[in-house]
């Protein structure tokens, strides 16, 4: 009896249905993210087609009505993967009766929509989450929206668009990003149809750079799905925000467009001819009219936005211009944030109390609150907070997306070549790793500095001497005197010198330092953090283009930032574990009790399971050469174990259109011992080798790079003989067959003497770090000098 008057206590509250127009931004748990700034954008004049919002309270009574809450969390704990809770709980959903005086004003507001136009319309019905596009939180893409819905339709559409709430990709995003899946509740927006001549989106700022000085309009006819779900590379509009004046156009060959087709009562791609594919899908005057209503949201919002928009073909300029939705731009803001944090300290040098110090494991310094974390799955992870700094006893791929929102990182165990203090660097914030004690010596909420530069930890904020940050000092500044010129006054070396990059958007912080080229262009990072989803996923929801754009897009900022100079892009070389971390992983991980010497590298190339997802790799690549141009760009296979596997990789890149040649070099890791003992075989297959000293320690040692324990009694050390005398044969064999040897592991970037080691034996280039490019390039020209007149001298 109690629970009967629950429901209907909930059933009588008037903000089951709300008109978008008393909506307003801060209603976001009662709306959801989209309703919300619907109702914003109502509120401050922007035109948005009329709509209707039937609130989370309506979502939450159809789960009581039918005491679904508890059958839902069964599931999420029984299920073995978010696939199988995914489809069990939104068949729930679908079968579970509609309350009849719920289903009575929903259809009595929709008949209200429809008087204002004097007929039946059709209506979009968007899912609106109640955590979904909120700063920090980009959510979009996760739930569904169905479009050109029919009064009929209504009420099992809204029922789909509640369970879209459970798709597996909405899950595994939750489950990634600590958030509790009972916790987000779903508003639904019901839309008028807007009967799209063209559709598209537009940031407030370039979303390839960052640049808040310019708005981008991507566009295509017909609906606007067919841009935001990837399915065509739009045409581009850049318009410059202070005059209003189009900076850049760009025409793509769209191919499809999707269009609603009324006989068959659905969204339908239709092949463009060749006419239609190449010709602008936006006029100047509408762009411009776009513009001016983003810098109007833009302004009112106070920050960059990303915005959906759609022009009707039914009604004439401007009238015919809507705003679908507008939500946070999220990626370059919460960028920006953290380098602002990093400039916010004065500098000054303040001495201060010196808590643990430990090894200098990725330079910088940064000041924040101290965070006591010991296992990935304590509470105190989900309370984590950007800006934090991390104090742990070591890491694991387990712990990345902690240390991707953390200022710092602090670990009581590991060297420099533990997971920590290559992430660390691959992330660019300062780390000190090994100091045994930092986890029992520092407090839990309490205020230090970490210097990555100097390994010390200090209490309070404290300015050292190494805070005038890595970027600043590599980053020279000298008026009146050109990059060329500048670039000209680094000495000349014989051996060239290259820089490891992962991050594309580092770049930019980059190009002023004295390096030939990038010896190795991760792509790791472009994957986990641009794309988010599992390649082999992509596929599966028939949306492999967003993998391929996105990897293309990383590389080539990269490639087109230095070039002439060759960029070397190894393809992947993720584990099974970080693999698994991917939206849709799950599916497609297996458990590995080693991953690290497990299936990874080459291994999955060749597998028939991931075949399909190294090929989007390998056209990523060849749209970067062909398509844009960028003819600097090579490749390099991580993990090479055998001959034969690296054939049948390489055939399957062939099979893709990508072959060697004078201008396409084809590189392979040096890191597997048998690399070095079959070297003359390799070397009539490939064009050149990269030593990865970390792994061809570990595996020529047989010592664990991450024990501490072994590092403390010398044993992991890429300084020993049998790991030197290895990259030295190696070289000795590859130039007997004209092929180049490089190195990108850690070595030279920590090890003045392995530097000199391999010049004197020999090597072709040395990839390093960014912040010891310009140390390495003097020790080499010197060592060089040196190899020169002691071969005077012996005359």
């Amino acid at each position: 009896m109690g629970e009967f008057y629950l429901v209907e206590a909930i059933s009588s509250e008037e903000d089951l249905i709300l008109d978008v127009e008393k909506i307003r931004k801060d209603m976001i748990e009662l709306a959801g993210g989209k309703g919300a700034n619907l109702g914003e954008l109502v509120s401050f004049g922007v035109r948005v087609p009329p709509a209707f919002i039937i609130t989370s309270k309506a979502f939450k009574y159809f789960l009581e009505y039918n005491n679904l809450v508890e059958k839902i969390k069964e599931i999420l704990s029984s299920s073995s993967n978010s696939e199988e809770a995914s489809e069990n709980i939104k068949k729930l959903i679908r079968s579970a009766k509609m309350p009849e005086k719920l289903a009575s004003m929903i259809l009595q507001a929709y008949d209200e929509l429809s008087n204002k136009f004097g007929k039946e319309i059709l209506v979009a019905v968007r899912s609106s989450a109640t955590a979904e596009d909120i700063e920090e939180a980009s959510f979009a893409g996760q739930q569904d929206t169905y479009l050109n819905v029919s009064r009929e339709e209504l009420l099992d559409k809204v029922k789909e668009v509640w369970a879209s709430l459970y798709n597996a990709r909405a899950i595994e995003y939750r489950k990634s990003k600590g958030i509790d899946q009972l916790s987000v509740l779903i508003a639904v927006v019901v839309q008028k149809m807007v009967n799209s001549r063209s559709a598209g989106v537009m940031f407030t700022l370039n979303p390839v750079t960052g640049d808040e000085r310019y708005i981008m309009i991507e566009s295509n006819w017909g609906l606007g799905e067919s841009v935001v779900g990837g399915k065509v590379t739009p045409d581009e509009i850049l318009i410059e925000k202070s005059s209003l004046r189009i900076i850049e156009k760009k025409v793509s060959n769209k191919r499809i467009k999707i269009i609603y087709d009324r006989q068959l009562r659905k969204n339908v791609e239709v092949k463009l001819d060749e006419q239609e594919a190449n010709t602008m899908s936006i006029s100047d005057e509408e762009a411009i009219e776009l513009a001016r209503l983003a810098m109007k949201i833009e302004e009112h919002y106070k920050r960059p936005m990303d915005i959906e928009w759609a022009i009707d073909v039914d009604l004439k300029f401007p009238d015919n211009i809507f705003i679908v939705q507008a939500r946070p731009e999220t990626f370059w803001s919460v960028k920006k944030k953290k380098e602002e944090r990093k400039e916010e300290e004065a500098i000054s040098a303040v001495s201060g109390k010196v808590l643990v110090k430990g090894l200098p494991a990725s330079p910088g310094v940064a000041y924040g609150k101290a965070r006591i974390i010991l296992d990935i799955k304590d509470p105190k992870a989900r309370e984590f907070q950007k800006g934090d700094i991390l104090i742990t006893k070591m890491t694991d791929p387990d712990w990345v997306p902690l240390m991707k929102i953390a200022s710092a990182i602090v670990t009581d165990e590991g060297g420099m070549t533990s997971h920590a203090a290559i992430v660390s660097r691959e992330l660019g914030i300062p780390a000190v790793v090994g100091s045994r004690e930092a986890t029992k010596v520092i407090s839990d909420g309490q205020l230090i500095t970490v210097d990555g530069t100097r390994g010390i930890v200090y209490e309070g904020k404290v300015v050292s001497p190494s805070e005038i940050s890595t970027e600043k000092q590599i980053m020279p500044a000298v008026q009146g005197i050109s990059r060329d010129v500048l670039l000209a006054l680094y000495p000349v070396t014989a051996t060239k010198i290259y820089m490891n990059l992962g991050e594309p958007d580092a770049i930019d912080r980059y190009l002023d330092l004295p390096f030939d080229g990038i010896g190795l262009m991760r792509i790791e990072f472009i994957v986990s953090e641009w794309i988010r989803y599992h390649p082999l996923y992509l596929i599966k929801i028939g949306n492999p283009t967003l993998f391929i754009d996105k990897l293309a897009e990383g590389i080539a900022k990269v490639a087109s930032a230095i070039y002439p100079r060759p960029v070397v892009v190894r393809f992947s070389d993720f584990k099974t574990n970080e693999y698994k971390k991917l939206i849709g992983g799950d599916e497609f991980e297996p458990f590995e009790r080693n991953p690290m010497i497990g299936w990874r590298g080459v291994s999955r190339y060749i597998s028939k399971e991931y075949e399909p997802a190294f090929r989007l790799e390998v056209r990523a690549i060849r749209k970067v050469r062909e398509e844009m141009g960028l003819k600097n760009v090579w490749v390099m296979f991580p993990f090479v174990r055998t001959t034969w596997e690296l054939e049948k990789a390489i055939k399957i890149m062939e099979d893709e259109g990508l072959r060697k040649s004078s201008d396409f070099k084809v590189w392979i890791m040096a890191e597997v011992p048998s690399v070095v003992v079959l070297a003359d075989q390799f070397a009539k297959i490939v064009d050149g080798f990269s030593v990865g000293s970390n792994d061809l320690a570990q595996l020529t040692l047989g010592v664990d790079r991450d024990s501490e324990l072994l590092a403390r009694m010398g044993y992991y050390d890429e300084r020993d003989p049998a790991v030197l005398q290895s990259i030295k044969r190696l070289i000795k064999i590859a130039h007997k067959y004209n092929k180049t040897v490089s190195i990108c592991g850690q070595a030279p970037s920590v090890y003045p003497e392995v530097v000199e080691y391999l010049v004197r034996a020999g090597i072709d280039s040395i990839s390093v770090n960014p912040d010891a490019v310009i140390n390495v390039r003097r020790q080499v020209a010197s060592i060089e000098q040196k190899i020169m007149l002691e071969k005077l001298n012996k005359k």
